[in-house]
């Protein structure tokens, strides 16, 4: 009679087989939504290099000397677009650099804003763009953008980045158990190096998996951090997380606004968040004046860093002076002041930030390539290179699987056998709540989650009928 494996024996075979199977199906179905999000991640992560490049012309001036008051720099913008709502004003990060005077376009769609281009040392416009979202991004890092996000299918197409996301750290993760279990089983169980070290002197098939899992390790940590990043951006599984985020307050805190003795003040503590959109197209000239002192205060209570000055819509509301997201700017410390007197109404450095907003803004600008500028873009270009040879050795191994005696060219490799949960039930009750709830929290992934069980049903069934027949 044969021995009854261990308990123990089944829950590693158990494991084993859910995370094959999990790794396989995910992989198989999820892998092209995968790939053209590595494609055009790679993209976007050097965009912003690009884009310095392509956009020179309205990024960069050539003139030298002081640079004229900020005041002057924005009335020639103005003088531009006078058919426009002056919205907020971006001083020129650095000498070399122009001066952004941002417009609100009743044209333009969401997260999009008019910019004319200022030489500050001459206080003429050199050009103007439209830019889009916190970090200014101009129309071809826009396309790119737009690009990895949604394929520019607007919110149908929100979909592929979410199923992208939502499915790339358990299709990671399922991978590292099988190749942490393949490691200690077939070399040195003590020594962590050879999971990151392919053994290429064994034949093809196994060189390929030894790649293919090797790189799978080596750009794990990316994966994580952009599929968790990735789903604060997603219709359904971001919208949870905002409410999350909002329920343990890890939200983005934003300064006071509203003057002291203001009605505003005695309603609402964060009156004219962010300054507010002007609601009409004429700025009053003195407000436009107050600009100077405004920007002066913010860099004597400590915001030095390249800051966007948002313009107020009326004369109870202050102006509020947060720093920009740009290539390695860590933090983003604002104020607000009051024009008039110069006076600063709140000081919000980013120290004062919880732990958890930190976090996530850093999270944000690490997937925008933004984190640590140059160095932080190509590390993104490296991972999605990696993950594309690792998606494209994946289909290579289950396209060589397939059976080639008396076989058709459309027949396949055999999938992982089933029944992993059935032959532990200790596995299986967590596994299944697991499911559940990540499945309600990211719908995305629990509908698509369901569809493979079903078609993992399915193929069974047809599977059985075959062989009573």
């Amino acid at each position: 009679m044969p021995e009854t494996p261990a308990p123990r024996q089944q829950g590693r075979g158990a494991v084993r087989g859910l995370a094959l199977r999990l790794h396989f199906y995910a992989g198989l179905f999820v892998g092209p939504f995968l790939l053209i999000a590595a494609l055009t991640g790679g993209l976007y992560a050097i965009a912003p290099a690009i884009e310095n490049f392509v956009d020179r012309d309205v990024l960069f001036v050539d003139s030298e000397g002081p640079a004229k008051p900020l005041s002057e720099q924005v009335a020639a913008g103005v003088a531009q677009r006078p058919d426009l709502t002056l919205n907020a004003v971006s001083p020129a990060p650095a000498p070399g650099e122009t001066t952004r005077v941002l417009f609100t376009d009743p044209t333009l769609g969401e997260s999009l804003r008019r910019s004319v281009f200022v030489d500050p040392v001459t206080a003429r416009p050199v050009g103007e763009e439209v830019v889009y979202g916190s970090s200014g991004a101009l129309p071809f890092r826009t396309w790119i953008s737009q690009l990895h996000r949604h394929l520019h299918l607007g919110e149908p197409g929100r979909l592929y980045s979410e199923l992208a996301a939502s499915w790339l750290w358990l299709i990671a993760l399922a991978g590292l158990v099988l190749w942490v279990r393949r490691v200690r089983a077939r070399r040195q169980r003590d020594s962590a190096r050879w999971l990151f070290v392919p053994n290429l002197a064994q034949g093809a098939r196994e060189r390929r998996l030894n790649w293919h899992a090797a790189v799978g390790v080596w750009i794990l940590p990316a994966a994580l951090i952009l599929s968790a990043t990735g789903l604060t951006w997603s219709a359904y599984a971001g919208a949870n997380i905002e409410k999350l985020r909002e329920d343990l307050s890890w939200t983005t805190p934003v300064v006071e606004t509203a003057l002291p003795g203001s009605a505003a003040a005695e309603h609402s503590g964060h009156a004219g968040h962010h300054g507010g959109a002007v609601t009409t197209h004429t700025v009053p000239a003195e407000r436009i004046r107050q600009l100077d002192v405004v920007d002066a205060t913010a860099v004597e209570a400590g915001v030095t860093g390249p800051a966007e000055i948002s313009i107020p819509a009326d004369d109870h509301t202050a102006f509020v002076v947060k720093e920009r997201r740009l290539p390695g700017v860590l933090s983003a410390d604002s104020v607000s002041v009051d024009g008039a007197t110069g006076a600063v109404v709140q000081l919000l450095p980013y120290s004062d930030w919880s732990l958890m907003a930190k976090l996530a803004n850093w999270g944000i600008q690490l997937h925008m390539g933004l984190l640590f500028g140059l160095l932080n873009q190509l590390l993104l270009l490296a991972a999605a290179i990696g993950l594309v040879t690792v998606i494209v050795r994946g289909y290579l191994m289950w396209w060589r699987r397939r059976p080639t005696r008396d076989a058709g060219w459309f027949t396949f490799g055999r999938p992982p056998r089933r029944g992993a949960l059935r032959r532990s039930i200790p596995l299986a009750v967590p596994v299944l709540a697991a499911a559940l709830l990540i499945g309600w929290f990211a719908p995305v992934f629990g509908v698509s989650l369901l569809t493979f069980l079903v078609v993992d049903i399915a193929v069974g069934l047809v599977q059985r009928a075959r062989a009573s027949a």
